[in-house]
């Protein structure tokens, strides 16, 4: 049976190698404390491993049972968890990675961390993307209620799974955030578990016309105006390599590459970034597979987007990819323009065959 939940710090998810504990950093940006203070955590009470999630979150790998309590006093006190666990629930905030002090983006998150409170109880899965930068980068990123730049110029809110959002007038954007996610838990929202599952028609005043804008160009690895953006190999940092970074600052991203702020140059700049993969067996007990070697060696032969997944949730990636493997009884399952959950147009292949199949042994 495939179970699973967002982990947080103060309800940490039990993985093949110890239990998972996530991190929110607020807004998305640990200081040059926080990212030591995280690394020498994960060193002294995990397995020293660390993944960035596609919703910019970080994981700290092999935590004990015995080292948990120590781990988030720690997290907590370096202002990376909130005491509060009833509010650390609700920081499930997606923050468009480039915002500058004072900008939307930065107003406009910084004030829905400060309202926290005020949200209804929502479904673990549940989140929020704040993207009010002159273009939504977070366009292809999971979200179930999106404040975003509208082909307009203006900011809209828009609920996921629908194409167009209502305009927001200035110092707005907060209030109708909330106000949707009330109408969503009151009108049965939390038994569809997502926005986009939810079929209840919009209240009027959130049913808008304005479209989002034209997305911007990917982030790349390579220098960057903050300082670089290193990539991350499926998004795994390696804590003992990572903390002897001279960044001042770094930034998540949903997109398996790091800004390092006041670093002149990225020390990772090649990675194969069209390839998703999850942590894959025997890390993950969900998964009867292993991902990553599979999809290292798969990469250069596929044109288009890889996904290797352990499991039919496809962790790694949501959104359909080009090519899609999904691990099934110790097996593979290959299809194409699909997500993890899809029906496969083959089954049961070994690691040997899909590479056969794709031109190489």
């Amino acid at each position: 049976m495939i179970r699973g939940w967002c982990p947080t710090a103060w309800r940490p998810m039990a993985a093949g190698d110890g239990l998972l504990v996530r991190v929110r950093p607020q807004l998305g940006r640990l200081t040059r404390e926080q990212m030591l203070g995280l690394c020498d955590a994960a060193l002294a009470w995990g397995n020293g491993q660390i993944d960035m999630t596609n919703r910019a979150n970080l994981q700290i790998r092999g935590v004990t049972e015995h080292g948990l309590e120590p781990l988030v006093a720690k997290l907590v006190a370096l202002g990376l968890v909130d005491p509060d666990p009833a509010r650390e629930a609700r920081r499930a905030i997606l923050v468009a990675p480039e915002w500058t002090v004072s900008d939307d983006t930065h107003r406009i998150a910084a004030e829905l961390e400060r309202r926290l409170s005020e949200l209804p109880d929502l479904p673990g899965k549940v989140g929020f993307a704040i993207d009010a930068g002159p273009a939504p980068a977070l366009h292809a990123d999971p979200a179930d209620f999106r404040i975003e730049r509208g082909a307009e110029g203006g900011l809209i809110l828009r609920a996921d799974g629908r194409e167009s959002g209502v305009a927001l007038p200035p110092g707005s954007e907060v209030d109708a955030l909330i106000a949707l996610t009330k109408w969503f838990v009151a009108t049965g929202g939390c038994d569809a578990g997502r926005m986009a599952r939810h079929r209840a028609p919009l209240p009027g005043w959130a049913n808008g016309s304005e479209r989002p804008a034209p997305p911007p160009a990917g982030l790349t690895a390579g220098r960057h105006d903050l300082g670089a953006a290193q990539g991350l190999p499926f998004g795994r940092i390696d804590a003992e390599t990572f903390r002897a970074s001279d960044a001042r600052a770094i930034r998540t991203t949903p997109w398996r590459i790091v800004l390092l702020e006041g670093v002149a140059h990225a020390s990772n700049t090649n990675v194969h970034l069209p390839t998703d993969a999850c942590v894959g067996a025997p890390a993950c007990p969900q998964a009867s597979v292993e991902t990553r070697n599979l999809a290292t060696r798969l990469a250069p032969l596929i044109a288009g987007r890889l996904h290797v997944s352990g499991c039919a949730k496809g962790c790694a990636r949501a959104a359909p990819a080009d090519v899609m493997l999904t691990g099934r009884g110790g097996r593979y399952d290959l299809a194409f323009d699909a997500r993890a959950d899809a029906t496969p147009m083959l089954s049961g292949l070994s690691a040997s065959q899909v590479l056969t199949y794709f031109g190489t042994v």
